[in-house]
């Protein structure tokens, strides 16, 4: 009998995703680094797509993880036990974000929290039209799916939630296709899978305004822009508004599913009743994820993270300057002229040891997003390697 290696089970059992994986056969991760089979080690610039920001395996999230199991894991379907991970993290919430925001349900992933939150503003609002941004991405799900404007990525799983309509990103007069008809408007404050896309403060006023004119819910989306990645602790404070409903993921789990729809008590409520358990999940605030969560936010705090984060986007700036680059705090863009190239920038980077990606609706640009952890060092030292990828090509 012929007993496969784990890497003939990954591509036989495994469910694929893409036709090339990268097929890193991990032994280890600490720090910014992933070590492979072998012992090869990688620096992971683009944080697990925006996961570990503090880095993998972080002994202070290590330890929060292991006290917490210790004492409980799932005990019950979420919001009938009260559980000292959750109200822990909720009170450090509030702590960071404004006094709206003051109601927490937490989820398992971003996408759940898309659909978590797109219910809410359905039933609190009595209506039904959705509109979203075009190029915009919010998650795989039926309803965050409906949200890609893309028919690429829909069409073959078409038809979904219905209701969604789609406007330009930065454009003011398509502001008017919001009115009192629509639920919610969800907008990321940097269209993250388009390639580092944002728009200015006056724009985000301006939706914001439209939005209480027409009493529409303010969505907005920071799965990948939370916890400090753009140099504050959420984007939206940059521009000057407050959402109605907020989104949390990927970093906000500090490596374990974790995420979380936000909105004022006065929103939020109306879940409970008409019917009770309007919207239920059985493992949101898993105990140990949101213990990892706390764990990863004081770190980020008491480390002082954030304000190292534009330092950084400058040396990225200066050691990327000649490229074509976006870039917001501590995520940025690379734009190539072509897939291939991409493709082989990446291939070129992982056989030096730094890993980077691209981007969903967006595959001619190189995606960075190191650990907020990393050193100014270790940083320079892997732009180099970056851009002599580039200037090879």
């Amino acid at each position: 009998m012929h007993i496969m290696n784990h890497r003939q089970i990954f591509f036989q059992s495994i469910a694929q995703t893409s036709p090339f994986p990268l097929s890193i056969e991990i032994a280890d991760a600490e720090g910014i680094y992933l070590t492979d089979k072998a012992g090869k080690k990688y620096i992971d610039f683009i944080s697990g797509i925006n996961v570990s920001i503090i880095g993998h395996c972080n002994p202070t999230v290590v330890k929060a993880i292991g006290d917490q199991a210790s004492s409980y894991m799932h005990t019950m379907v979420y919001g009938e036990h009260i559980q000292t991970p959750q109200t822990r993290l909720s009170e450090f919430l509030k702590t960071i974000l404004p006094s709206s925001l003051d109601n927490i349900y937490y989820v398992n992933s971003g996408t759940e929290a898309v659909e978590g939150a797109l219910k809410l503003a359905k039933k609190y609002t009595g209506r039904h039209e959705i509109i979203a941004f075009k190029k915009a991405y919010h998650g795989s799900t039926a309803g965050s799916a409906a949200l890609m404007s893309d028919s690429t990525h829909t069409a073959v799983s078409a038809p979904h939630v219905p209701g969604v309509k789609f406007i330009e990103f930065n454009q003011i007069n398509e502001l008017e296709k919001i009115t009192n008809r629509t639920a919610a408007v969800i907008c990321e404050i940097v269209k993250a899978e388009a390639g580092i896309i944002t728009a200015s403060a006056e724009y985000f006023i301006q939706l914001s305004n439209r939005c209480k004119k027409t009493g529409t819910l303010l969505i907005v989306d920071e799965i990948q822009t939370g916890c400090g990645r753009t140099g504050t602790w959420f984007a939206f404070e940059q521009m000057n508004i407050i959402p109605d409903i907020l989104l949390l993921g990927k970093a906000f789990g500090g490596g374990l599913p974790l995420a979380a729809f936000i909105a004022p008590k006065s929103i939020m409520q109306c879940f409970s009743y008409n019917p009770i358990l309007s919207h239920i999940t059985t493992f949101g605030g898993n105990p140990v994820c949101c213990a990892a969560s706390l764990a990863t936010l004081e770190f980020i705090r008491d480390r002082h993270l954030t304000e190292t984060v534009t330092h950084k986007s400058d040396i990225v700036k200066a050691t990327l300057s000649g490229l074509e680059v976006r870039i917001c705090g501590l995520m940025a863009a690379i734009q190539l002229s072509s897939f291939e190239d991409v493709m082989k920038v990446c291939q070129n980077c992982m056989a030096q040891g730094v890993l980077v990606d691209w981007f969903l609706f967006n595959n001619t640009s190189i995606r960075l997003a190191p650990p907020l952890t990393i050193t100014e060092q270790e940083l320079l030292n892997s732009l180099n390697i970056i851009r002599t990828q580039i200037y090879n090509l």
